[in-house]
């Protein structure tokens, strides 16, 4: 028992390690989340591609990432420019009238559901430090318990559906302090920090 036990644990504490850091994902969902717009999809978004992408590197897609470095360039570059990008709509945001936050919140609450996903979807994968952790690391870790490798893979999965869940959740129960445009400005401003430095941490380190 504790030969299967002890990789799962190995897993989800990994998993928690690599996943809860302040990254353009994390601070999407959260947002989500403190808006009240479609959260469950984008939690479902964010965990079951940390679900594959995990299964994946355990699998060996971890030894052809390596392969074609390449790859993850182009990742870098891409996801690079599209989290600057969201940095800047967050800084104007900021920047913007009091009345103009307002009015933002009221189309925020009507934007698509798909809008959303897709958000979701180009933060995970077009994120270079997705395979880089979750494909190549945790991959290797992974195979390093022998047999034991997909239980590790099973914990690691369990602490991407737990983070992001809480995330979302967390982010409903911050709402009401964001009832006030001095907060929004204050959580558009660490965001558009946040996105923009990292976004040229990429593309810079391409």
């Amino acid at each position: 028992m504790n030969a299967f036990l002890l990789p799962a644990l190995a897993g989800l504490l990994t998993g928690a390690g690599l996943i809860i850091a302040i990254g353009p994902q994390n601070i999407f969902v959260l947002q989500q989340g403190v808006r009240r717009v479609h959260v469950a999809p984008v939690v479902a978004v964010c965990a079951i591609s940390d679900v594959v992408l995990i299964t994946a590197g355990v699998a060996g897609l971890g030894a052809l990432v390596s392969a074609h470095p390449s790859v993850v360039t182009a990742a870098k570059y891409l996801g690079g420019a599209y989290v600057i990008v969201l940095g800047v709509m967050a800084a104007r945001r900021c920047l913007a009238s009091r009345e103009a936050i307002v009015e933002n919140a009221g189309e925020v609450a009507t934007a698509s559901r798909w809008a959303a996903v897709g958000t979701a979807l180009a933060l995970t994968w077009l994120n270079p430090h997705v395979y880089l952790d979750t494909v190549l690391t945790m991959g290797a870790i992974a195979n390093s318990h022998g047999n034991g490798k997909w239980f590790f893979a099973i914990g690691a999965c369990c602490a991407s559906l737990i983070w992001f869940s809480l995330l979302g959740g967390g982010g409903r129960r911050m709402a009401p302090i964001f009832a006030t445009p001095v907060a929004w400005r204050i959580l558009d401003a660490v965001v558009a920090v946040v996105m923009i430095g990292m976004g040229a941490a990429l593309v810079g380190s391409a």
